[in-house]
């Protein structure tokens, strides 16, 4: 057994470990970046984000060549060889893991692959794959160790045809019948993944809509695609059990007017994920942990033990990768002695699915909840010369404004691209622009970000190709 010591010890090499072992290094603190898996990333390089986006993107590419058809370009059906594209996957994985990799041994950021536990405040067991063991001690630490998908017992039952994310992004086969638990952002991006590989992809939510957490106005244009692309979305619905037999799994579904025992050849479970605070050893520091299991943390990403700072998932929602790096750097900063805290207004969220959504600040059911006096407007892509030469016009663009000083609090977007132009909304928001900030900043013509600039001129007066007659 090795006695190894480090000044930082960061526990998880995600998207918020190693930004902050990165962070850490750059200013000279000695530090070691603690990974239980092997390759570097986390869960979102290794089986979350970057790969579900590298299959939404071939998903993506068998639609649009698909509906061409009706603009005077066709092509055949789409072969699909499943190697291939896993292996294009995994390249993608690949290539990043190693870019991770090269930049700690840049930065000199020492690297251990071990399940760490804590023994108290100030040291560490590693148990590494081997079953051998070492000891670290630290003088501070900075958590990270992430979210892992929930399974409840009942669907748990030990057949690798019932999968959670992982599994899904495995992509082992493509299933004849596949049932999707779940009508939330993971759900809806890896349905739409295997339908257009081509999947028959039934979806089942126990609550009245898609996507609750997200602007109704904004999940109509999706809704409207899905029930397109997928067999069937039953609302209000609940999975009573499932059952593993030889010819698939069977389902029991409680709604009315729905056969209530159906059969699938696989079932994801996507019904949220739970954090990584277990069987970490916490109990033998001063950490304190809430009900739903998220580290207690100070805007500083502080816990209740002076030696230890939490980050990214395991340290509450929204639970999204960039705002656990967004994170590392304010607990980086915290133990530099600056004055920092986490105080951002506009944390970003995208749901990857086709169209996508994406929204920042504040929203109009917040709003209404807090009975703010609010101005929201709304832009329709029908008329964005971009958008029509795209083909997608079922796009919408909708800002939040403060009625009495235009102050912009908040924009949601749904159509193509809308993840990249919520970066434009998340600074006006973040700086206190006014809507004339937006509509007085010239956007380049035709482009999807001009819904932005059109929404903000319907605001301080009239749109220019919409035109609203004044009340």
């Amino acid at each position: 057994m090795a006695q190894l010591t480090t000044d930082l010890v960061v526990i998880g090499a995600g998207p918020g470990g190693y930004p902050a072992a990165f962070h850490a290094a750059d200013h000279g603190i000695e530090t070691t970046l603690v990974s239980e898996d092997v390759a570097l990333g986390g869960v979102c390089l290794n089986r979350g984000c970057i790969p579900s986006k590298a299959l939404l993107h071939m998903a993506k590419l068998i639609n649009e060549a698909k509906e061409s058809e009706e603009h005077g370009v066709s092509f055949g059906p789409p072969k699909i060889n499943i190697d291939k594209l896993r292996q294009f996957k995994n390249g993608v994985i690949g290539n990043l893991n190693g870019g991770v990799a090269q930049l700690c041994k840049a930065r000199g950021v020492k690297t251990v692959n071990a399940r760490a536990t804590f023994l108290n405040s100030n040291s560490l067991e590693l148990k590494k794959a081997d079953g051998s063991t070492d000891t670290l001690t630290f003088k501070r630490c900075i958590l990270a160790t992430g979210s892992s998908p929930a399974m409840p017992p009942m669907f748990n039952l030990g057949d690798d045809r019932v999968m959670d994310s992982t599994g899904a992004l495995a992509l082992a086969d493509v299933p004849k019948k596949l049932l999707v638990v779940g009508g939330g952002y993971i759900g809806l991006e890896m349905g739409s993944v295997y339908a257009a590989l081509g999947s028959e992809v039934t979806v089942v939510e126990m609550l009245p809509g898609l996507l609750m957490g997200a602007d109704r106005d904004l999940v109509r244009p999706l809704a409207k695609r899905l029930e397109l692309q997928f067999k069937a979305i039953h609302l209000n619905t609940k999975v009573a059990s499932l059952t593993a037999k030889r010819t698939g799994i069977v389902a029991e579904l409680q709604v009315e007017g729905v056969e209530p025992t159906q059969t699938f050849d696989r079932v994801l479970i996507s019904i949220g994920r739970r954090p990584n605070s277990r069987n970490l050893g916490l109990e033998k520091t001063q950490v304190q942990i809430d009900d739903k299991g998220f580290v207690k943390i100070d805007k500083q990403q502080r816990t209740n033990d002076p030696n230890i700072l939490a980050i990214g998932d395991v340290a509450g929602e929204p639970m999204l990768a960039h705002k656990a790096t967004r994170e590392a750097k304010v607990a980086v900063e915290t133990l530099l002695g600056e004055k920092s805290e986490f105080d951002c207004i506009a944390i970003p969220a995208v749901v990857f699915t086709d169209p996508e959504l994406a929204w920042c600040g504040l929203t109009e059911e917040q709003a209404k909840r807090e009975n703010r006096n609010v101005e929201v407007v709304r832009f329709p892509w029908a008329a964005s010369g971009r958008a029509q030469s795209l083909a997608r016009t079922e796009g919408l663009t909708k800002i939040i404004c403060d009625k009495e000083t235009q102050r912009v609090l908040g924009v949601g977007i749904v159509g193509a691209g809308a993840g990249e132009l919520i970066a434009e909304a998340v600074i006006a928001v973040e700086t206190a622009a006014v809507a004339r900030d937006l509509a007085d900043s010239i956007h380049a013509h035709p482009t999807l970000s001009e819904t932005l600039m059109e929404a903000a001129e319907a605001i301080v007066g009239q749109a220019t190709h919409v035109f609203r007659p004044k009340k």
